[in-house]
């Protein structure tokens, strides 16, 4: 029980000091830890219980963005509003799979994140575009997806979000981070609270993740400011440790659908 408690303040003081220090898939790492590290028997609870940690996590990081002025509230709440309704429709649907046959989507999914993580950065505009009718039409679009798709994998999303939001509105990247935390809370909320509802849910280990979590996601954001510089090259070691991870839940999970 102990050793539990301290595995899971661990692995979400890691989960929170890499979300904090490069933003976008650093929430992928946390049901992997869940499961192989703190002992969730579950790959459902593991993803319920990640669901919720990260969400509350992304909650506290949007309040520090939110006083920088980076949070662009119009496009913050239409992307979230409409993309809970994706992210109950992928919660709603991981919940009915198998649970191994989850997790090896899952490390697809983190090859994904992964490969995201490598692709080139296109220098972005300093300022923010006008936001337009067809602007907010493709935005809840990209929305509704992004939701699914982190409803479904239990994620949060972070690495779909960031680039929906600049796709659909051409805001500038500073603000499509600080934006992508409230779609990050909402719709990992909405996972949360849809796995709870069937009991999926370990609350005692997400809150000790979430204390975790909360203190290495202040230390993250504050190293990401002076390693701003080096911001590429803490994408390709955090791509090159989600590749190790996705090879092992590929693994895992891969032998134990062989097995049947």
């Amino acid at each position: 029980m102990i050793f539990e408690a301290i595995a899971a303040v661990l692995s979400g003081a890691l989960s929170g000091f890499v979300l904090g220090l490069i933003g976008g898939g650093g929430s992928v790492l946390a049901t992997p830890l869940l499961l192989y590290f703190v002992g969730v028997a579950s790959p459902h609870v593991a993803l319920g219980t990640g669901a919720l940690a990260v969400s509350l996590n992304a909650f506290g990081n949007l309040y520090g963005h939110a006083r920088k002025g980076h949070v662009l509230w119009r496009c913050a709440i239409v992307f979230s509003a409409f993309g809970m309704a994706g992210a109950f429709a992928g919660s709603t649907l991981g919940k009915l799979i198998d649970g191994d046959a989850l997790l090896f989507l899952f490390g697809l999914a983190m090859v994904a994140v992964g490969a995201s993580m490598l692709r080139p950065r296109r220098p972005m505009p300093d300022g923010n575009p006008p936001i337009t009718r067809r602007s907010c039409y493709r935005a809840a679009g990209m929305a509704v997806l992004a939701g699914a798709a982190s409803g479904f994998f239990g994620i949060g999303g972070g690495f779909l979000i960031v680039p929906a939001l600049i796709f659909a509105t051409g805001m500038a990247t500073i603000n499509a981070v600080g934006s992508s935390l409230m779609a990050v809370g909402v719709f990992g909320l909405t996972t949360a609270v849809n796995y709870a509802a069937s009991g999926l849910v370990d609350w005692r280990v997400a809150a000790e993740f979430l204390a975790g979590g909360l203190t290495g996601g202040l230390i993250g954001l504050n190293l990401a400011s002076r390693l701003s510089v080096n911001k590429d090259a803490l994408n390709r070691i955090f791509a090159a440790v989600v590749f190790c991870v996705a090879a092992y839940v590929l693994y895992r999970a891969g032998s134990a659908l062989v097995a049947r």
